[in-house]
């Protein structure tokens, strides 16, 4: 997910495409090293979640050799920690699910504020596996994503935890109704890939093995797949199938 995260998007804005990447600012990233820096025009609103302000601060680095930017989304109390989804004894955060429900809507309303429509978004990994939800439904009537397409990459990310009893109520608080929310609303790895798989428009087979389950309700659910891509010009694939669903009414 890492390499894919770095290169996929170098080669597809090589391929005369204009991209956008964004990644938590996990605790583990040294902004000294990184030269990560905030930029205060994106910064400075402040996201609800459980009925607590939490703000959203947006930094940036640059990687030279591709000539490319990489977008962080920012929280002192969600993402300066030195881990990423578990401590050091192991345990999943207790906080996991206002993490990902803070990523979500931290991508979509500086996309906003950036004024940028894209004409595709791809999903990595179960950390934005709420996207598709927002984008198809709180965030359906924007001009800004109204007709984006969604991709969502499956890979071997599970875990075995749940997301703790009262996530939903922070959800509803987003402008989503309980309806809206099938797969997803039992906060587990398997509910929110399938809830993930239901809100796309198109999936590809990120790693070389997926979940069972989830691998299985992929292929049921008579979407457009990418099947996993074993080459070094992968890149070749992906942006082709891009092409097509970009390309599909």
């Amino acid at each position: 997910m890492s390499e894919i995260g770095r290169y996929l998007p170098q080669k597809t804005q090589e391929s005369n495409k204009e991209i956008r990447t964004f990644m938590p600012r996990y605790g583990l990233v040294n902004e000294r090293r990184n030269q990560l820096h905030e930029v205060i025009r994106l910064s400075g609103m402040n996201l609800i979640i459980d009925d607590i302000d939490h703000p959203l601060i947006i930094k940036v680095a640059s990687i030279q050799q591709a000539r490319m930017q990489v977008y962080f989304i920012d929280n002192e109390d969600y993402f300066h920690r030195k881990s990423i989804f578990s401590n050091k004894a192991g345990k999943f955060h207790k906080d996991n699910d206002e993490r990902a429900i803070f990523f979500a809507k931290g991508v979509l309303e500086t996309v906003k504020k950036l004024g940028w429509a894209p004409d595709l978004i791809h999903c990595n990994g179960w950390f934005s596996s709420l996207l598709p939800l927002f984008v198809k439904t709180a965030y359906k009537d924007s001009p800004i994503f109204s007709n984006a397409k969604v991709v969502v990459s499956l890979y071997k990310d599970d875990f075995s935890d749940q997301f703790k009893s009262g996530y939903e109520k922070k959800m509803l608080m987003n402008g989503l109704d309980s309806d809206e929310f099938m797969h997803y609303s039992n906060g587990t790895y398997v509910s929110l890939m399938k809830g993930a798989i239901d809100r796309s428009d198109a999936l590809i087979i990120g790693s070389p093995e997926v979940n069972p389950e989830v691998l299985e309700y992929a292929k049921a659910s008579g979407k457009p797949i990418l099947e996993y891509q074993d080459s070094e010009d992968y890149y070749v694939a992906y942006n082709e199938f891009y092409d097509n669903i970009i390309g599909e009414e």
